[in-house]
C-alpha cells in the first residue's frame, strides 16, 4: 500500500500577497483556537512558506485522518505556497544569530524571512517573536502586535 497521497494540483495565486502566515497561526485557525477567526478572515491576502506548510502538514498528520483530505483541505485554505529555494535557505540561516535567544525554529525563521522579502507582517500565535528587532513587522493573533 502506497502511503504517499497524491499532491494537489497547483493552484493560481490569489491576490498579492499582504501578510506571511506562521505554521502556529495556520494551526489556531484549523482548531478553532482563539486568533483563529483573525487568520481566516485574512486568507485572501496571505501567504505561507513551504516551510511552515510542511510544520501544518507534519501536525495534522500526527492527530490521524484522512491525509488525502487534510491535504485537500489545506491546499484550499493556503493556496499560496511559497517555495524554499537556496536564497530563503541562507538568509533564514543567517537569522539564528537574531532568534537564538527566543529559541525560534528553522519554521519560525522561513516565516520571518519570507514576510522580510517580501516587505509584509508575519502573522503568528507565538508570544515571543513580538521580542523581535529584525526589520520584520509581527503580528500577534493574540495580544499586541509589534
Amino acid at each position: 500500500m502506497n502511503s504517499s497521497p497524491n499532491v494537489a494540483p497547483k493552484r493560481p495565486k490569489r491576490q498579492m500577497s499582504k501578510l506571511v502566515l506562521d505554521s502556529s497561526a495556520v494551526l489556531a485557525a484549523l482548531h478553532k483556537e482563539p486568533g483563529g477567526d483573525q487568520v481566516l478572515s485574512r486568507l485572501d491576502e496571505a501567504t505561507i512558506s513551504a516551510v511552515n506548510f510542511a510544520e501544518v502538514v507534519s501536525k495534522l498528520t500526527d492527530t490521524g485522518g484522512d491525509i488525502s483530505q487534510i491535504l485537500s483541505d489545506l491546499f484550499d485554505l493556503v493556496p499560496d505556497i511559497r517555495p524554499f529555494d537556496a536564497d530563503q535557505a541562507v538568509a533564514s540561516g543567517l537569522l539564528v544569530s537574531h532568534t537564538r535567544s527566543l529559541g525560534l525554529s528553522l519554521g519560525d525563521r522561513a516565516c520571518l524571512n519570507l514576510a522580510k522579502t517580501l516587505g509584509v507582517p508575519a502573522l503568528t500565535a507565538d508570544q515571543a517573536w513580538a521580542k523581535l528587532n529584525i526589520g520584520v513587522s509581527v503580528e500577534l493573533i493574540r495580544g499586541n502586535s509589534s
